[in-house]
């Protein structure tokens, strides 16, 4: 089925969406906040118009069917995430839930087609700015949120995870209990697309790529550093407890292992995204005695992460007894890597191909919904499409013929699915 002619339609869902959540600056749609449900009523009104069926399930993320398709039959969801950061852009997550729309919309037109039917699913929570935590919607949905979890402030608010999951209609105490909230076994496979985030598509001129796999991470929201705070003239350095040169000489140890590392061949990069001085306290004439900042490390594999998270530990403690200050950490979180499905990548490539787009494989530094999908066991595929100025600012600039030509390979590869006896599902891991 020929899903190009679906251009204008995908081009007033972006334009829609986007001045609902516009901030002025670029797109903001907060975690179960304000900006995300507003998208998620229009989405929801969207689909209703369009005769499709919408439900939102316990996690408060919404599932859009086509309501003359078996609903019991296993079927392939195709999703991604409806939130942005703050001053966000535009295509970020939004773009795999178009593309699910279209896809469902396209089959419906066409009276079905043979299984495996098609959902869309459009996740609440999958940026980890609002309450610094990542994955809240799917990981709701797989059992995987923690009752901590529920505890965590939104940045601008102070309202807890719990509550504005709450109040957005989500079962928080079947999530506090981290059952899982659908039957994984109706799930004959997960696919996303996703602009991709980085500069390598739009330097090596692919539209599309096949991903591989997806970064995990391990990070601390907050690590505080505690010195001694005292005037900036009067005490020699080797009397100092300078939270800040203490922070500063940590973070270059670790910058040391880092390059090591790469040397190595190891997949690792290494961020502290957010650090601060008390503004109520801090002056040019006054010795720091409190750092806050944030650290994160992702890679491929799960033991690099492990081993640099082990390498970061003993540095803190290095750092803390040479200069006289603590280092005191929040809840480490950690999100494992994942591995797509080679039969589904090998689905999008052969899609790719057969529409004649340059296109190769590539893994994903960023983190998306499909990997709880992937490391779940169930059948997950991902295909990013090529985007200027990279992501998590309002200059996403994803080409509009880009994207419908993923749109059509992802419907592609649904068909080719299609013409597959449909396996026994597994069982998954935990």
């Amino acid at each position: 089925m020929n899903l190009l002619e679906h251009r204008a339609l995908a081009d007033k869902l972006f334009a829609d969406i986007r001045a609902l959540s516009f901030d002025g600056v670029g797109v903001t749609r907060e975690s179960y906040g304000r900006g995300e449900n507003a998208a998620c009523d229009y989405l929801r009104d969207f689909a209703l118009a369009q005769g499709l069926a919408v439900e939102a399930d316990a996690a408060a993320n919404l599932v859009i069917r086509d309501p003359d398709v078996d609903a019991a039959a296993p079927a392939v969801w195709i999703g991604s995430h409806i939130d942005s950061v703050p001053q966000g852009g535009n295509f970020d997550g939004l773009a795999g839930i178009v593309c699910g729309l279209l896809c469902v919309l396209a089959r419906r037109k066409a009276g079905g087609g043979k299984s495996p039917p098609v959902r869309t699913i459009a996740f609440r929570g999958e940026e980890s700015a609002w309450f610094g935590k990542a994955y809240m919607g799917s990981g709701a949905l797989l059992g995987k949120l923690e009752a901590a979890d529920l505890e965590l402030r939104q940045r601008s608010t102070g309202q807890t995870l719990g509550e504005c999951m709450a109040a957005a209609g989500a079962d928080v105490e079947r999530i506090r209990r981290q059952e899982v909230l659908f039957d994984k076994s109706k799930v004959r496979a997960y696919l996303e697309l996703h602009i991709e985030q980085g500069p390598v598509m739009v330097a090596r001129e692919w539209p599309l790529a096949v991903v591989s796999g997806i970064r995990g991470n391990v990070r601390h929201n907050r690590i505080e550093c505690v010195g001694d705070a005292q005037h900036s003239g009067v005490v020699p350095r080797w009397l100092r407890h300078d939270a800040v040169f203490a922070v500063s000489d940590l973070i270059m140890r670790l910058d040391q292992h880092w390059r090591e590392l790469l040397e190595r061949g190891t997949d690792l990069v290494v961020t502290a995204g957010i650090m601060q001085t008390d503004a109520a306290e801090h002056s040019i004439s006054r010795i720091p005695g409190h750092v806050a900042f944030s650290l994160e490390a992702r890679s491929k594999s799960i033991d690099s992460l492990e081993g640099f998270y082990q390498l970061a530990q003993a540095e803190m403690a290095a750092v803390a007894r040479e200069r006289g200050v603590a280092f005191r950490p929040d809840r480490r979180l950690l999100s494992a890597p994942a591995t797509m499905d080679a039969h589904i990548a090998g689905l999008l490539d052969a899609a790719c191909a057969a529409l004649n787009v340059p296109h190769d494989v590539l893994p994903s530094g960023a983190g998306h919904d499909a990997s709880l999908f992937a490391n779940a066991g169930i059948p997950s595929g991902m295909l990013f499409v090529r985007n200027q100025n990279g992501s998590h600012n309002p200059n996403e600039a994803m080409d509009m013929g880009d994207f419908m030509l993923g749109v059509q390979a992802m419907s592609d590869a649904i068909e080719r699915l299609s013409q597959e006896p449909a396996a026994v599902p597994a069982a998954g891991r935990p």
